[in-house]
């Protein structure tokens, strides 16, 4: 059987030249915290994700920093305790923080899906797709158009994309699954 573009693209990013990513990891690195892109890194993931070449549709490559997110405690007088640094651990996962980010910078624009595009000691780096509900291309398009209604509006913020249902749990059965209908209502035992 004859395989097609997006079969030999989704290989090629299962074993990239190290070189090559190294390279575009260094520029990354000196680059924005997000950037719009002109055309997607990973093709094959951008169009099973909704993506298409045309107006209304752009690409941003966010950098999310990793580890977890450190708040120290306000000084007090005497000794220093080991615990004054506390360490929390974010209950979102990162792709969902990028999405945030990128929305937050471009308010014009919807958060559509997003993929991951690499990671090195320091960052986390993701493309997200989004969408411009007013341009008429996309209000034409009977596949996407369900975008531009009132409904649909900050939909990273408010933890409809596909990554935020993931890591609000909304997604299969299991016994770590339990954080609806809400954390406090169930006794702060978490995820």
């Amino acid at each position: 059987m004859t395989k097609g573009l997006y079969y030999y693209l989704r290989e090629a990013w299962k074993k990239p030249d190290a070189k090559d990513v190294h390279s575009r990891m260094i520029e990354w690195r000196k680059s924005e915290a997000a950037v719009v892109v002109e055309k997607p890194s990973r093709l094959d993931r951008a169009r099973g994700l909704g993506y298409k070449a045309k107006r209304g549709f752009v690409v941003v490559r966010v950098r999310v920093r990793r580890g977890g997110r450190k708040r120290e405690r306000a000084q007090v007088k005497g000794r220093k305790s080991r615990k004054q640094t506390i360490r929390k651990t974010l209950k979102m996962n990162y792709k969902w923080v990028a999405e945030i980010r990128a929305a937050r910078k471009y308010k014009n624009l919807e958060v559509l899906n997003s993929y991951w595009i690499g990671q090195d000691g320091m960052y986390y780096f993701y493309e997200v797709i989004m969408v411009d509900p007013s341009k008429p291309e996309i209000k034409n398009d009977r596949t996407i158009k369900w975008i531009t209604k009132g409904a649909n509006r900050k939909r990273a913020e408010r933890g409809l994309t596909s990554s935020a249902k993931k890591s609000r749990g909304l997604r299969g059965k299991g016994p770590n699954k339990k954080v609806r209908p809400s954390l406090r209502a169930w006794d702060r035992r978490g995820k």
